[in-house]
């Protein structure tokens, strides 16, 4: 992977799009698993007639997502932590079979202190079409270079004596 994105280099205006997911109906049972939401909207037995969409379509959240991951490597920035999701909005159904991607703006960047900035980003979820599907702002913060230089060799040694300590280690478990 590619040395990310700091703080400094971020200019307002600053866009990317990711690669495309296609949104699979195993996408969307796998969810419905994971949350425990199994409303008849997201399950391929709902005939068109039934749906106010005209088919099956997949959860909002579950759009949201794969925003969140197909955003974390275009552009792939030194982020600190993720401070607020705002303004979100669900434009359009995302049906089972679409392939979307996400365009990701920089509307602002401020200074937090010597070591971080806060990044707002205008994130878009695409379908094929070029419809966008949701939208809304993430706030995150962002390393500046000087972090990492002033505590980039502390995390690295102890990633290193971390790693030499499990391969010394004959640690086994049984269940």
């Amino acid at each position: 992977m590619d040395e990310p994105l700091f703080f400094e280099v971020l200019l307002v205006g600053n866009r990317w799009t990711s690669d495309g997911r296609e949104i699979s109906a195993d996408d969307v049972a796998d969810f419905a698993e994971l949350t425990g939401d199994h409303d008849p909207l997201h399950t391929d037995q709902l005939n068109s007639k039934q749906s106010p969409f005209g088919g099956p379509v997949a959860h909002g959240l579950l759009g949201l997502s794969v925003l969140a991951g197909l955003s974390s490597e275009q552009p792939a920035v030194a982020t600190l932590a993720l401070v607020s999701i705002a303004d979100w909005r669900f434009e359009a159904p995302i049906f089972f079979g679409d392939v979307v991607h996400v365009v990701t703006t920089v509307v602002e960047t401020v200074s937090h202190g010597r070591r971080a900035g806060r990044v707002t980003w205008l994130r878009q979820l695409v379908n094929q079409s070029n419809r966008i599907v949701q939208q809304g702002t993430f706030v995150t913060l962002v390393s500046t270079r000087a972090r990492v230089q002033r505590f980039g060799d502390r995390i690295g040694q102890a990633a290193i004596e971390v790693e030499a300590i499990a391969s010394t280690s004959d640690v086994s478990t049984s269940r």
